[in-house]
């Protein structure tokens, strides 16, 4: 039987919960210490995965960027980075988008209705993976496992999340708070409405607190609920 990685998601939140503003420019929520543990994080994990929108918001490249902690990977045998993974049910991905061009190997899961686009439009940039005619995030982790992905970071978006707390697929989470308050009802949250397991009663494990600068770092242990 595969096994499934260990899934670990990553945020940045202000106090009220948002992870972004809602104006054109991304909100930088961090701060320089904060976004190198990040980069830590990244080095550590087999593959990253954001969602589709997150990247058609952001256009992030989402790569390790220290150049000594990509040296300790490949010290250790690993690949130069991690590999970039994406989700899409609609299948608008644009091929100019930066996430394909840096990096190593890019992996795309999808649906049936829209995989043939994608392995067209996606030619040469990225593997499409379908799960059939709806998206199964339980799919997704069996098929990172048989691709060797022992540890997956998760970094958005909010739907993205939101799928991975409310399936208890998630292992850990390191929720890095913000002194900031954005306030505003357009722009994204960390987690959307959903069946959470356990219900609004159901306390999660901290596993530690710590502050980082201004920003506070908490990791829970989300399935290890009382």
């Amino acid at each position: 039987m595969t096994t499934r990685p260990y899934v670990l998601l990553s945020a940045a939140v202000s106090v009220d919960g948002y992870l972004d503003d809602a104006s054109p420019e991304r909100l930088l929520l961090s701060n320089a210490e904060d976004f190198a543990r990040v980069d830590a994080v990244r080095a550590s994990c087999d593959a990253i995965l954001i969602g589709a929108t997150t990247m058609r918001r952001d256009n992030p490249r989402l790569l390790v960027n220290s150049e000594s902690l990509r040296a300790e990977r490949m010290a250790r045998g690993l690949p130069e980075y991690p590999l970039k993974v994406t989700v899409t049910a609609s299948g608008d991905l644009d091929p100019a988008l930066k996430f394909w061009h840096y990096g190593q190997d890019k992996l795309v899961f999808t649906v049936d209705a829209v995989a043939d686009k994608l392995r067209r439009d996606l030619d040469g940039l990225a593997d499409v993976v379908s799960t059939g005619t709806d998206l199964d995030w339980g799919q997704v982790l069996d098929k990172l496992g048989e691709r060797g992905v022992g540890r997956l970071m998760v970094e958005g978006g909010g739907t993205i999340h939101t799928q991975f707390m409310a399936a208890d697929l998630a292992d850990e989470l390191h929720l890095a708070v913000a002194p900031l308050l954005v306030g505003q009802a357009t722009a994204p949250h960390f987690l959307n409405p959903a069946a959470y397991p356990g219900g609004s009663n159901a306390r999660m494990r901290l596993l530690e607190a710590q502050t980082i600068g201004d920003v506070v770092l908490l990791r829970y242990a989300p399935r290890d609920r009382t």
